[in-house]
């Protein structure tokens, strides 16, 4: 496994971003993709339809872009996450402090989208506020609830899926000077 200062063994093509809800995976992928000079795919908005029902379209849409030579998204959903796995060359996992900097980032972001009604995908919103403490699947109680899952789901990559180069990024500091680095350095992708 890599820290933010190793270099990467080659440009990245297939990127994967993991990390709890609120750790910043869209983002990061977002800034990968532009680096790369790659799609960035996020996979909620494949995944929700409207009323936050699943689209029955999810997995065959998730098969047709993983398909492709380049592309970056969020490792999430365990429907795919498998599919994604096997395609990727690369996967970057944010392993930030939960209590300081996960948690309240989650919370401006939930409460700042409910407030503002921002048009999420497929013209989903966020819930009212109320609803963290009745929807046991509210993204807040997700996040808490699943904090941990990465360090139990990301350290066997190593050995079950040699060909997947996994950087672990533990501050924000840390992302943003991988970015500047290493992933920098590896350089656009040709072609």
């Amino acid at each position: 496994m890599l820290g933010f200062a190793d270099p990467l063994p080659g440009r990245p093509r297939r990127v994967l971003v993991a990390g709890v809800s609120g750790a910043g995976k869209s983002t990061l992928a977002h800034r990968v993709a532009g680096a790369i000079g790659a799609e960035h795919v996020e996979l909620d908005a494949l995944f929700h339809g409207p009323g936050w029902r699943p689209r029955d379209t999810f997995v065959a849409d998730v098969g047709s872009f993983a398909e492709r030579e380049c592309w970056v998204t969020e490792w999430q959903y365990s429907a795919v996450r498998p599919l994604l796995t096997e395609r990727a060359d690369l996967l970057v996992w944010l392993d930030l402090p939960f209590a300081t900097v996960v948690l309240p980032r989650l919370a401006v972001r939930t409460v700042r989208r409910r407030l503002r009604r921002e048009v999420l995908w497929n013209g989903n919103i966020e819930p009212p506020l109320h609803t963290v403490l009745t929807d046991h699947e509210h993204v807040v109680r997700w996040a808490v609830r699943y904090r941990d899952k990465y360090r139990r789901r990301v350290p066997p990559l190593a050995d079950t899926h040699p060909h997947l180069t996994v950087v672990r990024l533990r501050s924000q500091r840390e992302v943003d000077r991988w970015v500047a680095g290493p992933l920098r350095a590896a350089g656009p992708r040709q072609g």
